[in-house]
């Protein structure tokens, strides 16, 4: 398991692992948008006039977005974005969910991952705010 030397913060209650094609992109304290929705078509049949039909269309997947405390795994993203620069190519990853005693909670596997946006820190001298990063990946669905 690559939790082996890794402590999370005591004050987090809950973190998130990302491993894309064995790459591990590290912990990370925040995970917004894992998800999927069918879109939906309504239809009007003709002489009904009290409701519409709901179709179910195509799902789609929302995009990630994993947030942390900069650390020694942000230049894992970098060399990541760096490798596919000229071609995107994607991946299959999961994101696992861990409690602060370092039990696994669940895991969610994703085919297709790629990396759409990467927002470092906004540093400054002043305050004692913690330097974040932000990692946001689309994907093509759930393999688990």
């Amino acid at each position: 398991m690559a939790l082996v030397g890794r402590d999370p913060d005591p004050g987090t209650a809950a973190w998130f692992e990302v491993q894309v094609d064995g790459l591990d992109l590290g912990a990370f304290t925040s995970c917004e948008g894992l998800g999927a929705e069918f879109e939906v078509f309504e239809y009007m049949e003709g002489g009904e006039n009290t409701y519409f039909h709901k179709l179910p269309g195509r799902m789609k997947y929302t995009t990630v977005k994993l947030s942390r405390p900069v650390d020694a795994k942000t230049s894992a993203i970098g060399t990541w974005f760096k490798k596919l620069r000229d071609q995107v190519t994607r991946g299959n990853g999961k994101i696992s969910v861990y409690d602060g005693n370092k039990k696994l909670i669940a895991t969610w596997e994703l085919a297709g991952m790629y990396p759409v946006r990467w927002t470092g820190p906004s540093l400054t001298a002043e305050g004692n705010q913690v330097a974040k990063e932000t990692l946001e990946l689309a994907h093509n669905g759930f393999l688990s």
